[in-house]
């Protein structure tokens, strides 16, 4: 039986490697960059620094950017792009600072380079997820996606095991949602399994040795692969479920993931039978969402809601606003299941759901 079926290969540069970093100013200058605005949070202003110095005078920095990326902090940097002058960004950091630069890409049309410091994998697609007024909202567009992404692996070597694995968990959840997208492939379902391999086989190595270096540079592939398959396939139940618990109750990103994810797999396992088999392969077990919840366990990710900032109260709010504005699932969205997935994730509750045949 012929599967019909349409790929659209990324147009991205990517360079991997170790001192990986020290290629900026070259990338900088491929793209036609003369003043780039270097972005950065807070924490990580020293990083940015470095980096604008290798890139050359005509570097400005912004060291402000949030979670979820909040327009009023867009608005801000892009005062300062325009008064500088910018002609380009050069991101480093999680998904905060480089959804910043895909902010100020779509409405400048800049240039970008992201350098990612997490397993985020948002560098690798043309999604922007920005918050206004409590709410967060998606949106796709070709100028969003980064023209080159360098991928450092001694950048990840001090990242925090307790951030690596939840970073890990959110990399992950993109692969998943792309094994039983309506747009997906085999070519992104390949690109997923691996990437959920990957990401689940060097994540235990990483509590256990922070700077395992070949673990760090497994982590970082996944994360890649992951970050493709989001970019490439659209998203779904799990997905809108952190958008609005992050959007609403401004939830850190990555916990709010590592949560969700297996009671959201749970709640689609017996709809996509096929994919959550091919989940539970890449993971190890026999029950994808049982697998999932053991990985963050043995991580030491975030598993319940109530320990990340959400209030219990506002799980009722939640499911309504899951419910009237849905994403494309390949179960049905029903108020009561998704009140139960909900109140589940907040007590950290085991997920139940049917094995599937591996």
């Amino acid at each position: 039986m012929v599967t019909p079926f349409v790929f659209q290969g990324s147009p991205q540069r990517v360079v991997f490697g170790s001192g990986t970093i020290a290629q900026a100013g070259a990338e900088a200058q491929r793209l036609g960059i003369r003043r780039p605005l270097v972005l950065a949070t807070p924490g990580h202003r020293a990083e940015a620094e470095a980096l604008a110095a290798r890139l050359g005078e005509g570097a400005a920095i912004f060291a402000g950017a949030r979670m979820h990326t909040p327009i009023e902090v867009t608005e801000e940097a892009l005062a300062l792009a325009r008064g500088h002058g910018s002609d380009g960004t050069v991101a480093i950091g999680g998904g905060s600072t480089i959804g910043l630069g895909k902010a100020i890409a779509l409405r400048t049309d800049f240039p970008q380079i992201a350098i990612p410091t997490t397993y985020a994998g948002s560098e690798m697609t043309d999604l922007l997820g920005e918050t206004d007024k409590g709410e967060k909202r998606t949106r796709r567009d070709p100028k969003i996606r980064p023209e080159t992404v360098i991928y450092d692996v001694d950048l990840t070597l001090t990242l925090p095991t307790r951030l690596s694995a939840n970073s890990g968990m959110n990399a992950i959840a993109h692969a998943v949602e792309g094994l039983y997208a309506r747009d997906g492939n085999p070519i992104l379902r390949l690109m997923a399994e691996e990437g959920i391999r990957a990401l689940a086989a060097a994540l235990p190595l990483i509590v256990r040795d922070p700077r395992d270096r070949d673990a760090r540079s497994d982590a970082l592939y996944g994360a890649w692969l992951c970050g493709t398959v989001l970019g490439g396939a659209e998203v779904a139940l799990h997905h809108k479920l952190c958008h609005v618990l992050g959007g609403a109750f401004a939830l850190p990103h990555a916990e709010t993931h590592a949560v969700i994810l297996p009671h959201a797999v749970a709640y689609n396992t017996e709809a996509v039978p096929d994919a959550m088999a091919r989940a539970a392969r890449a993971l190890g077990g026999n029950n994808a969402a049982e697998a999932l919840f053991d990985l963050a366990l043995a991580t030491g990710a975030a598993t319940a809601l109530r320990d990340i900032g959400m209030p219990e109260d506002g799980i009722e709010r939640a499911a309504d606003l899951t419910i009237s504005n849905p994403y494309w699932n390949p179960r049905p969205l029903e108020r009561d299941a998704i009140l139960t997935l909900l109140r589940d994730a907040w007590h950290g509750r085991r997920p139940r759901s049917p094995a599937v045949p591996v």
